[in-house]
């Protein structure tokens, strides 16, 4: 098959890691020709780019700064990606037919896009649901709930919806939210296909965790609880903070790594109370932060509460990859945490709730001080659950049931 794939992460190559590329590589493995149009932001100064690797087509097609920029820049740039996307392909791809259109929100905005191919060669078309907007928007108060912008987005999402021969959502709560507010879909379009991955799991002697630790001047004696990733208001990291503060254990020690828009604001704060239990750190390199992850202990998963819509984070994935233990500080919408304790791999707390934060901050350590079950746990739940042939078996049993 040819295989579309359109998305607003930045990807490079098929070699890299994570649940786009390791997907995309076992489509490719299995013998597809994979295309990928993905963003070149204004910030990087670079024109449209064609790129040709065997089997993979890589199109970065020239846009705004869509991520980890303003408001009005990252509205004008969510409005224009599928014009600038479906020029781009229009002139790379003119006389290729696609047989596969998959695709991910963010954004909800490529429903021209869609449609062309799906008209044109009859393309079986995916939606990998990661995301809900424009609720999450209205959630995090960057939208005005039926407001002008919101009922644009509304439309657009439910276009996207529609169009889509099928809808791979990320949890059993997602589907049950799609479900509830969507009510003019074809509920037999809708199935779960979570986040997955090809797991690597990095094992490393004592010494080598700790030239690591020394590496980045984290303490060797103390228990490593780890929150990597995105650093943006949806996580409500206001919370993170207050953890920290409030955690007296003296074996215990925070490293928050990652970037975002909310990156400035917690240097500011680490500027201000220099707590000496933790320490923020710039985003890494994927390699490099896999490594600084297999020499961490535990993982932190943080999501604001105000959110409606059930978030289900990819960083999990990252978490149970090194057999880490998890505490989930969540909304309570989210099924991420029920699935967390569920499988006897970590404690999930309500956002803001410092008392059962504490208690599972105690509970986690004594548990991994005595044995290591939590961490067998760990791998066995990304085994069950997030492995990358699972999503590939149910977009291929989608197709060919059409």
């Amino acid at each position: 098959m040819n295989i579309l794939f359109l998305t607003l992460y930045k990807i490079n190559s098929l070699s890299e890691r994570g649940i786009y590329t390791d997907l995309l590589r076992k489509f490719q493995e299995e013998g597809n020709t994979i295309y990928i149009v993905s963003p070149n932001e204004r910030r990087e100064r670079k024109n449209t780019e064609f790129l040709i690797n065997k089997q993979l087509h890589l199109l970065k097609v020239k846009t705004f700064n869509i991520q980890k920029t303003n408001l009005l820049e990252k509205g004008l740039a969510t409005l224009s990606i599928e014009y600038q996307y479906l020029f781009a392909i229009k002139k790379y791809f003119k006389t290729t037919k696609f047989d596969l259109v998959l695709y991910s929100t963010p954004p909800i905005t490529f429903s021209k896009v869609i449609n062309y191919f799906k008209k044109r060669d009859g393309a079986y078309s995916y939606l990998l649901l990661k995301d809900i907007f424009p609720q999450n928007a209205v959630d995090m108060k960057m939208l005005k709930k039926n407001g002008i912008i919101h009922e644009y987005f509304l439309n657009k999402e439910k276009k996207l919806y529609q169009l889509s021969d099928k809808i791979g959502c990320l949890s059993e709560a997602n589907l049950e939210y799609l479900k509830k507010h969507n009510s003019y879909l074809d509920f037999k379009k809708i199935e779960i296909n979570p986040n997955t991955i090809s797991p690597k799991f990095i094992n490393y002697y004592s010494s080598e965790k700790e030239n690591i630790k020394l590496k980045y001047s984290i303490p060797l004696k103390k228990k490593i609880f780890i929150y990597g990733g995105n650093l943006g208001k949806p996580q409500g990291l206001d919370f993170l903070l207050k953890t920290i503060q409030e955690t007296k254990r003296l074996d215990v020690y925070f490293l928050i790594i990652g970037s975002g828009t909310e990156f400035t604001r917690i240097q500011k704060w680490f500027e201000k109370f220099q707590p000496q239990n933790a320490l923020l750190m710039a985003g890494l390199p994927k390699n490099d932060y896999d490594k600084l992850l297999a020499a961490c202990d535990v993982g932190l998963i943080f999501l604001n509460r105000n959110f409606t819509i059930p978030n289900y984070p990819s960083r999990l994935l990252s978490y149970l990859e090194m057999k880490m233990p998890i505490i989930a500080a969540t909304d309570p919408n989210t099924d991420v945490g029920l699935d967390i304790e569920r499988n006897n791999c970590g404690f999930s707390v309500i956002s803001g709730d410092s008392q059962r934060m504490q208690n599972a901050i105690n509970k986690t350590m004594s548990i991994i001080l005595e044995s290591n079950i939590m961490k067998e746990n760990a791998w066995l739940f990304l085994q069950r659950e997030f492995k990358v042939e699972k999503s590939y078996e149910l977009i291929i049993k989608s197709i060919n049931e059409k």
